[in-house]
């Protein structure tokens, strides 16, 4: 049991141990775990002049069907997305 955040933009968090939870916060951020793990995904708007504003944050449970295991994933437009960087 683990946890993994990242705050800052265009970063990741990956969590490995069983009922972890990697959290990402920033800008373009990115988060992935291992089966049976959670990642909590933010969406930010554009930056208004203070700031980038938060959209939606969500969580999400690996469970090798809508969340791949081992996949970092991006929130756009409130869903995950598997990001193919």
């Amino acid at each position: 049991r683990s946890a993994a955040t990242n705050t800052g933009d265009y970063s990741a968090a990956t969590v490995e141990g069983k009922d972890s939870v990697a959290i990402v916060t920033g800008v373009n951020s990115k988060a992935k775990g291992s089966l049976g793990c959670w990642i909590v995904l933010t969406e930010r708007g554009k930056w208004n002049g203070e700031t980038y504003p938060i959209i939606s944050v969500q969580a999400f449970k690996v469970d090798g069907e809508l969340i791949k295991p081992d996949t970092y994933y991006k929130l756009i437009g409130g869903k995950p997305e598997e990001d193919i960087e």
